[in-house]
């Protein structure tokens, strides 16, 4: 049986791929009034940033798909968008681990707590550099799957580990290739199969709406066409960012023995020391 939280967001010992991916889902679920809010504003922000480069590509919502003689406009649109799902999924993470971390040991973490100050410059400064990192590998194409792998880990050594600022990227690159690359495989696994639902949700709930025919779909189709996307992703990004959130903690918990000194630390030891990194 699971041994931490009321919820078991997340057990105290090394998981499996499925229960890595059910504990942030539940992670999400009792994080939801926070982080789908915080979601919708960022994946709003997202859609607004991208559209001059949707018309520059001569996209048609809600695909976005481009005019053959704009692949061009179209790669660097890719790339762009792929820097911006980074940066938003980094900067939930903020969040996302103080929640995660207060699950581990047994309690569920108030909104009000999770928009406290911590480490929130150092944690937009890793965002952004996430995503231009991210953006950048994108417009070499297979790169961008090294780049998305490799720093799922950043956030959360930031915030929960508390490491020196300096040392947060090292520290996620070693996380990220430990055991073979499981945490960056993991990580591309679930970006694969958040992505692959948001293209169903989005595309079939547009579509959906043309079957109806309650209105001229496609005189409405940038508006109706965003808010479908900014739907799901609202979901979507916050349910990676928890997923790299608890991802984080399984894999110090298998390779550095988090699980073991949880159990053996006294009691009235501070949150914040029990999971740092001991330097």
């Amino acid at each position: 049986m699971p041994d931490a939280g009321p919820t078991a967001v997340l057990p105290r010992r090394p998981l499996t791929v499925g229960e890595l991916l059910d504990s942030a889902v539940l992670l999400l679920r009792d994080q939801a009034r926070l982080l789908v809010p915080l979601g919708v504003l960022l994946a709003l922000g997202e859609q607004l940033l991208l559209h001059p480069l949707r018309v520059l590509a001569a996209t048609r919502p809600p695909e976005w798909l481009p005019d053959s003689d704009r692949l061009g406009t179209y790669w660097l649109l890719l790339a762009v968008g792929a820097g911006t799902e980074a940066a938003i999924i980094a900067l939930l993470g903020n969040p996302a681990a103080r929640a995660a971390g207060a699950a581990l040991l047994g309690r569920r973490a108030r909104p009000a707590e999770l928009l406290r100050p911590a480490r929130w410059v150092a944690s937009l400064l890793f965002a952004a550099a996430a995503g231009c990192a991210v953006g950048l590998a994108g417009l070499a194409g297979p790169a961008w799957f090294v780049a998305y792998a490799l720093l799922g880990a950043l956030i959360p050594a930031l915030v929960v580990d508390r490491v020196p600022v300096h040392r947060a990227p090292g520290r996620a690159l070693r996380l990220a290739v430990r055991g073979g690359g499981r945490a960056g495989g993991i990580r591309l696994l679930g970006y694969l199969g958040w992505w692959l639902l948001r293209l169903a949700v989005g595309l079939g709930a547009y579509h959906g709406l043309e079957l109806l025919g309650l209105f001229d779909v496609q005189a409405w189709a940038l508006p109706i066409a965003t808010v479908c996307w900014v739907a799901v992703n609202a979901v979507a990004y916050p349910a990676l960012a928890c997923l790299d959130a608890v991802l984080h903690l399984e894999t110090r918990m298998r390779s550095e023995g988090l699980d073991i000194r949880l159990s053996r630390a006294p009691a009235g030891v501070p949150e914040p020391v029990l999971l740092a990194v001991r330097r």
